[in-house]
Order: C-alpha cells, then sequence, then structure tokens
C-alpha cells in the first residue's frame, strides 16, 4: 500500500514537472537562488510512529500468553536543520538532523481469555538523515523533487517502566517527495517523507 502511494507520488510528480505544465513564462522570484554552493534551513512539521511486531506470544508467569499490536497511528512533533550543498543542477546532497517528539499506542490482548490491555510508549529521539536531493527543471517559481537517503537515530527518553523494551538506536532508509516554492524573501517546501527501520528494536 505504501510503495503504490510512493509511485502515485512520482507520476504526479513527473506530470507537473513537464514543461507544458509552465503554461506562460512568469518574473521569477530570486532567479539565482539555486546557485549558492551551500544553503542552511529549518524544518517543522508532524509524523507518525510504527513498529512491525512479528511475534510468537509472550508467556507470564500465569500461563496466560499475551499478543501486541499497534492499531492506530498518534500524530508527533519534529523539528530539525536543514544543511544543503549544491553538486550540480539537478543534484544536492543533505543533512538534516531533526528532533522527533512522540508516542506509540500498544494493546495486549490475551490469546484464550481476549482480555486486552492498552498503554502508550513514549518516544523522543534525535535522528541524522543524509539525503540526495534530485530535482526538476524550475518551472516559473516552483520546482518539484524527490529525496532518497539514509539515516540513524538515538532515544533520549528514559526506557524505564516502558511495556516493552526498546534499543536506544535504530538506522534505516528514507524516500520522499516535496516542491520548492519561491517566495520573495525565502523558499517554502512542503514535503511528504517515508522511513523504513532496518534495525530489529526489540531488546
Amino acid at each position: 500500500m505504501v510503495m503504490r502511494k510512493i509511485f502515485l507520488l512520482v507520476i504526479v510528480l513527473s506530470a507537473l514537472s513537464d514543461p507544458t505544465y509552465g503554461q506562460q513564462q512568469k518574473l521569477q522570484n530570486r532567479p539565482y537562488a539555486d546557485h549558492k554552493i551551500f544553503h542552511l534551513g529549518f524544518t517543522i512539521g508532524v509524523h507518525t510512529q510504527d513498529l512491525m511486531l512479528t511475534q510468537s506470544g509472550h508467556t507470564d508467569e500465569n500461563g496466560e500468553v499475551w499478543f501486541s499490536e499497534i492499531p492506530s497511528y498518534s500524530p508527533g512533533f519534529s523539528v530539525g536543520i536543514i544543511t544543503d550543498l549544491y553538486l550540480n543542477r539537478f543534484m544536492n546532497l543533505r543533512a538534516i538532523p531533526t528532533l522527533h517528539l512522540g508516542s506509540k499506542n500498544l494493546v495486549f490482548k490475551e490469546q484464550a481469555s481476549g482480555e486486552t490491555f492498552k498503554t502508550g510508549l513514549r518516544n523522543n529521539y534525535v535522528t541524522l538523515p543524509l539525503q540526495v536531493k534530485l530535482v526538476s527543471t524550475r518551472i516559473n517559481n516552483y520546482r518539484p523533487y524527490l529525496v532518497a537517503g539514509t539515516y540513524g537515530s538515538i532515544e533520549l527518553a528514559s526506557r524505564k517502566n516502558q511495556p516493552i523494551l526498546l534499543k536506544p538506536y535504530d538506522y534505516g532508509v528514507e524516500i520522499g517527495i516535496g516542491c520548492d516554492f519561491y517566495l520573495p524573501y525565502f523558499n517554502l517546501c512542503p514535503e511528504l517523507k517515508f522511513c523504513f527501520g532496518l534495525n530489529d528494536m526489540l531488546e
């Protein structure tokens, strides 16, 4: 399902990159903004967290077998610093140290009785993504792009009294789509990104 959404986003990006979508030429804001070797910026946004739980059930001291799942997503808050290095006309290298504040909702269910137990798992962590940004030709005052790369993360919150003990670090890959909008004094860059962790997080 996620890959289908990414495929559709790539199709939309390709369509928007077609010069015929530019219609008539307009006055460009800050026409030489992309010629700088190095850019700094900041990012704010929302995110959701998930765990892929592959399990055979936990048996407690009473012989009860419990399974767990994350039935719903809770939005979290993200803030970070964008560092962007110009490589060529269609490619930039980016590092974006980011702080993520969020949580996961866990539901534990006993196999035989169907008894359930709900709890939350707070996750506050810092990530350091290293991305390649692939941009299209600028069309008037917007420029679609794709990003892809890898990241590492470290947990900041205390792990004491958590219902599930997770490792304090993670790593993975990410892919996203966005668009630079050239405003008179700065760029506004809405972006949608998917991150896929590769580490086994359970201790």
